[in-house]
This record gives structure tokens, C-alpha cells and sequence, in this order.
């Protein structure tokens, strides 16, 4: 069985496991708000499981957020940039979540700069610059992996993967994701009663995705503020399309 091993890729501490000996495609995959790499990091094991012969193809990449959040309270959390959880709660209740796009949150830009840097090292690893990329995040993770497909790569990933994201820096992402995503399918996910980030919010992001021309899967569920089996069978399905087309290539 793959085992998970704990390294530093350039300033962020990473959960690396191998689908196999000789991967040749990187998986990068952020944890929400509060969380840790700990969070996401059996995700590796259940699609492994799912790909069987086409594991190999894969090193799944799980980086830790720099900001800690024990001052709230909470020692093992995490986060890719403070939130004022109070305030965006009040957004909610109010119904005016939608305000919230529109803003750039102070510390996404830093956020951006240190993912890329663990990105270009985790490609560098496994051959270069022209190692296919998977990109993908859950919450706060979700709109950092979208920030930095629109905004911090040299070239997309090959996937995008969105579990229970919204909008962030709309004007911004709506500049770049016509040419940015032109060749880049999105997986994305959300739960109908999401408390934390509302089911509107994801279906305004899939609506901007759909108006810029990229190829978008959303799959809505019965279910809150999480990632379903669904989810993780589809975006399992889809690296085994990514595997199959890179053997073709080959």
C-alpha cells in the first residue's frame, strides 16, 4: 500500500503519497479554513483505490496553510488567509453573501505566491515545468486553487478540481478565466444546505465559469459544508481519464 510521507516543498510542510513508483503527474490539493493537511490527506488513499491500475500515474500533494489559528482556539487549524468568521456569518443571515465576491481578501496574494512556489517545486520533483498539474481545494482551499489558476501559474493545470468553493475577487476572475481555463475542465461540488458558504454562492461561480466558456461539472448534493462520496468518485473518474489520455500520448 502507498504510504504518506511528510516533507517541506519550498516554505509549505506537505503530505506527499505515491499512487505508485514512478508518478508522473502532480496532485495539489488544499484543505478549508481551520483545517489542516491532515483534513484532505485520505482523499490520496480513497482515489487510489478507485484508479487501481492507473494510480501509478499520480503523487498526490496535500501543503499545510501558513497562517496557524491556535490564538482562536484552535491548535491543530489552519488558514491560507485570516477570515473574519463573525462578519462572514453575518453575510449569510443577512443574505448578502453576494457582497463578498466582489472583494479581494487581504492575504490572498501572499497565499497565491507561496502555493505557486510549493507547485513549481512538487512539478520540479517529479521532471520540470511540463509536469501535468491537478489542481484542487475545499473552501478557502477551493478559491485559493481558482486564484491560483487564474492568477499565479505560467499555464493552468490540466484539471481544476472545486469542492464547496464561491467566489472571490470577481473582477479579476472574470478577466482571466475565459483564456485561462479555455483547456482546463472543472470539476466542482457543493451541498444544498451548505451553512457556511451558501449553495447560491456555488451556483454563481459555476454560472461565471459557464459565461466564460469553460467545461464545468457541478454536482449539487443533499448535504452541508462537506465533500460526498459522489464528489470523490467523479474526480476519480476524471484523473482516470487523464491517466488514459496520457498513455495515449505516450
Amino acid at each position: 500500500m502507498p504510504t504518506a510521507h511528510r516533507t517541506q516543498l519550498e516554505s509549505l510542510d506537505c503530505i506527499v503519497v505515491d499512487g505508485g513508483p514512478s508518478p508522473r503527474v502532480a496532485v495539489v490539493i488544499c484543505h478549508g479554513y481551520g483545517a489542516s493537511y491532515e483534513d484532505l490527506a485520505p482523499l490520496s488513499g480513497e482515489w487510489i483505490g478507485m484508479l487501481g491500475k492507473h494510480a501509478g500515474a499520480f503523487r498526490f500533494v496535500f501543503p499545510d496553510a501558513p497562517h496557524t489559528l491556535a490564538d482562536l482556539g484552535m491548535p491543530e487549524g489552519r488558514a491560507w488567509w485570516p477570515i473574519n468568521m463573525a462578519r462572514l456569518a453575518e453575510a449569510v443571515q443577512a443574505s448578502r453573501f453576494d457582497e463578498l465576491h466582489e472583494r479581494e481578501p487581504p492575504g490572498i496574494n501572499e497565499a497565491r505566491e507561496l502555493l505557486c512556489a510549493t507547485i513549481q517545486r512538487a512539478r520540479k520533483d517529479l521532471g520540470g515545468a511540463s509536469t501535468p498539474l491537478v489542481l484542487g481545494g475545499f473552501s478557502q482551499g477551493a478559491m485559493l486553487a481558482m486564484d491560483v489558476s487564474l492568477r499565479g501559474l505560467s499555464d493552468p493545470p490540466r484539471r481544476l478540481f472545486q469542492f464547496s468553493g464561491t467566489i472571490v475577487c470577481r473582477p479579476a476572475w472574470e478577466a482571466a478565466m475565459p483564456t485561462r481555463l479555455a483547456e482546463t475542465p472543472v470539476f466542482q461540488s457543493h451541498g444544498k444546505i451548505d451553512p457556511i458558504l451558501p449553495y447560491t454562492s456555488a451556483v454563481a461561480l459555476c454560472e461565471m465559469m459557464t459565461e466564460a466558456g469553460v467545461d464545468v461539472d457541478f454536482h449539487s448534493f443533499m448535504g452541508p459544508h462537506t465533500i460526498d462520496v459522489e464528489s470523490v468518485a467523479r474526480t476519480a473518474g476524471a484523473l482516470a481519464s487523464m491517466a488514459q489520455s496520457l498513455d495515449v500520448q505516450e
